[in-house]
């Protein structure tokens, strides 16, 4: 049975009176009359307040999908006639939003599944206002049915509040709290980072996780696999009702569809793990969660309302009634109860409340108690918990924890950047060092077909054969490592970017070439003649230092561009300010406590069995009858123990903050030192990088010449092969560790300006005078 549909029993006399007003009047309609002497069509109860309608209808199969019916004005009482009639009633009440409602019939259809009642002659259902209901319908076809349907007028105050109480859907209450959300998150970012941007978590209709997966024909073992609106309606889940429509994953852009390797570079690896990470997602849902606490902590101080509405019924039997009177009586209450309460900034609490037996003044019926009550406070305090302060510190304290987050989330965007671009350089070393491998391999299958050429021609020892075959195998087991381990690198990028391990992802090779000519500017070197020095004692020139010169300088900018730009460190010095304001707090609580305040209040009387000995039908009110209790509470400071030593903690939280601050203070100094130091290293071990690949090829061009000749030593020739292979992998992962270094830096200077979406834009470091300019070039 839906919420709110009842079936009664027409003949029950005492059940009609307890429901009262229209309701009785129409159940005792039903009951009075012979409608087997009645010929269908309208008849007047009262007026267009209640009246009936007579009808044959033909019944529809219950076993169909049926298109349930709403009313907004009027209540139905359906009553069959002639035969059992079955009504279809959906759970869902949300349900009766649906639609285009048709102002002047009072009705509005929709499709939905419905359990069945049945409800036989003798019996009505009755059905309020905004109560889904299917009627008419029979297991059996071809039936025809005789019914009455009484129409209930309801007053305009009982449908507004039924509308408003079950007209809002699931979904107006989703977007209300969508827009609140935005609404604080953007005064938040206002303040911590002097712009707004929007923080989508919605999942789009479409990702480039489902399309992989399908278009791929990738293994998956459930339609969640795919994705949140894959999964199809059962009784728990109907997506389409909650979740947004459409959208598309902005990464989508990069694919182009078929069965074919997805070619992504740095920009569409960042983009597409900024919309299918599952901790990136994880983060934007945790912003958006707090957004909403936000909303609640906020709540303190607005006007709360709150409405209850309560049905009650009430039969009694009065023994001393001897004055022709029946010898029971009923009466059936509907209260309502709407409430008002405030506490403003400053600490002063009002509170109002009004209670009236709605449904009889509003439907006429004086047999129940009508009247009405209200309530009125006000509490003042004077001296503890007054001002402004003390009362919206929790208020205060949950503004800045957001702000606080809105800036830890900024921080964690930077880092995931970082992340982001270390796991893709990484996949682009792997594939480097295994095309390394690759080519070392075929120059060591080379070398040895040479050398078995020349063992049969007796120019090289079969030892000399044996050991470049020997070295072959080794080679090849080094080359299928290689290929496995860029496998796997491989696998885990793609589970970095929330894609799934088995989807075919390729690196773009352009892009290590940008990074090659990139880095080639600041740190290649050629390879140039061998400087002996000057001879005697060997002298080493120390590498730069943080504590001097040039260095010096470039690491004092970083470090006063960190003070500035770190959003993490600038909460540090905020939670100062936190520790402070809870001392204040603390102070107010050891004050004497002086609250001022009056309550005034106004009742009816209610409705007893007495009154009808006393010619009474309803109870009275009296709307001149008030009483007022005012109050003076006073709590003098005699024992303020407990809050002693809250004071005492609160001060001793004051100088923790300092120092938690001074030790934060000293550890970004601390970081950025090393970072300047490891940003340096890395350059000069680029330098270094450089000259050995440079050596290592040179020394193996040389031995070819030699073994051409028939001159080379294959064990130098093996090594020489070895060597190559081995700087060439050194040189590469020397440069994306500089490309890291130089992006981490920029991260952990507080520099770098990433969106939510994926994007980033890298800041100058040469032009800020933290790094040295590039070879040759001037200062911007």
């Amino acid at each position: 049975m839906a919420a709110g549909a009842t079936v009664v029993d027409v003949k029950d006399r005492l059940a009609a009176e307890s429901l009262g007003g229209r309701y009785a009047k129409a159940l005792g309609f039903l009951r009075e009359r012979d409608f087997a002497s009645l010929a269908p069509g309208r008849y007047e109860i009262d007026g267009e307040m209640v009246f009936a309608i007579v009808s044959d209808n033909d019944l529809k199969d219950a076993g169909a999908m049926q298109r349930p019916e709403f009313h907004r004005r009027y209540a139905d009482i359906h009553a069959p006639i002639s035969g059992e009639e079955l009504f279809g009633l959906p759970e869902l009440p949300e349900s009766v939003a649906k639609g285009p409602f048709d102002e002047e019939k009072d009705i509005a259809f929709f499709d939905a599944e419905c359990p069945l009642a049945a409800v036989k002659p003798g019996e009505a259902l009755i059905v309020p206002p905004l109560v889904a209901h299917a009627p008419c319908l029979s297991r059996e076809r071809g039936r025809r049915l005789r019914k009455a349907i009484v129409k209930v007028l309801f007053q305009l105050a009982v449908f507004a509040f039924a509308h408003f109480a079950g007209c809002r859907s699931a979904g107006d209450y989703r977007a209300e709290a969508d827009e609140t959300e935005k609404r604080y998150l953007a005064a938040a970012q206002l303040a911590a980072l002097g712009k707004t941007e929007e923080i989508e978590i919605e999942t789009p209709a479409d990702t480039l996780r489902r399309r992989l997966m399908l278009d791929q024909n990738l293994l998956a073992n459930d339609p969640a696999s795919f994705g949140i609106r894959d999964i199809p309606a059962n009784l728990y889940w109907r997506g389409e009702e909650r979740l947004l429509e459409g959208g598309e994953d902005p990464s989508l852009s990069v694919w182009g569809g078929g069965t074919n390797a997805l070619e992504i570079g740095l920009v569409d690896a960042v983009r597409i793990a900024a919309h299918n990470s599952m901790e990136y997602k994880t983060k934007k849902d945790s912003l958006f969660r707090t957004a909403l606490a936000m909303d609640l902590e906020d709540d303190t101080f607005r006007n709360i309302f709150a409405s209850t509405l309560s049905s009650k019924g009430n039969v009694w039997y009065d023994e001393n009634e001897r004055d022709g009177f029946a010898d029971h009586a009923a009466s059936h209450v509907e209260a309502a109860e709407l409430s008002v309460s405030r506490k403003f900034r400053n600490g002063i609490r009002l509170t109002g409340s009004i209670m009236a037996n709605l449904a009889g003044m509003l439907t006429g019926d004086r047999r129940t108690a009508w009247g009405s009550s209200a309530d009125l406070s006000i509490s003042i305090p004077l001296l503890r918990g007054s001002g402004t302060l003390v009362n919206t510190e929790s208020l205060t304290q949950a503004q800045r924890s957001f702000v606080y987050e809105v800036r830890a989330f900024e921080q964690y965007k930077r880092e995931f950047i970082c992340e982001i671009e270390s796991a893709y350089l990484a996949l682009v070393l792997a594939k480097r060092q295994q095309q390394n491998q690759d080519e070392a391999f075929r120059r060591v299958i080379r070398s040895t077909r040479r050398s078995y050429r020349m063992a049969e021609a007796s120019r090289m020892s079969q030892s000399q054969f044996d050991q470049a075959h020997q070295s072959e195998l080794s080679s090849k087991a080094r080359w299928i490592a290689s290929c496995q381990s860029y496998e796997s690198t491989k696998d885990s990028f793609k589970l970095a970017l929330g894609l799934p391990p088995d989807a075919k992802i390729e690196p773009r090779d352009s892009d290590l070439a940008e990074l090659e000519e990139y880095i080639g500017r600041y740190a290649k070197l050629e390879l140039g003649p061998y400087d002996m020095g000057e001879g005697g004692e060997i002298a080493l020139d120390p590498p730069d230092s943080v504590d001097d010169g040039e260095m010096k300088s470039r690491t004092d900018i970083a470090i006063a561009i960190a003070f500035t730009n770190r959003l993490d460190f600038l909460s540090y010095r905020d939670r100062i300010e936190d520790a402070q304001r809870k001392l204040l707090v603390a102070e107010d609580a050891l004050r004497a406590e002086v609250t001022i305040g009056t309550s005034v209040s106004n009742f009816a009387d209610p409705a007893e069995p007495s009154m009808r000995r006393e010619g009474r039908s309803h109870g009275r009110v009296h709307p001149r009858e008030w009483s007022a209790n005012p109050v003076l509470t006073v709590d003098l400071p005699i024992e303020r123990r407990a809050e002693r030593n809250a004071y005492r903690n609160a001060l001793i939280a004051v100088e923790a903050a300092f120092r938690y601050y001074q030790s934060q203070e000293d550890r970004l100094k601390n970081t950025r030192r090393s970072d300047m130091r490891t940003m340096n290293r890395t350059k000069d071990d680029l330098q270094i990088q450089y000259v050995a690949m440079n050596l290592a090829e040179r020394r193996v061009r040389n031995q070819e010449i030699l073994l051409q000749a028939g001159r080379a030593d294959m064990t130098v020739m093996l090594e020489a092969q070895d060597s190559l292979v081995s700087a060439k992998n050194s040189l590469y992962a020397a440069m994306i560790a500089y490309k890291n270094q130089e992006l981490a830096l920029q991260r952990d200077l507080g520099l770098l300006d990433v969106s939510a979406g994926g994007a980033w834009r890298e800041a100058d470091l040469i032009g800020l005078g933290v790094l040295p300019t590039a070879n040759g070039e001037e200062t911007k």
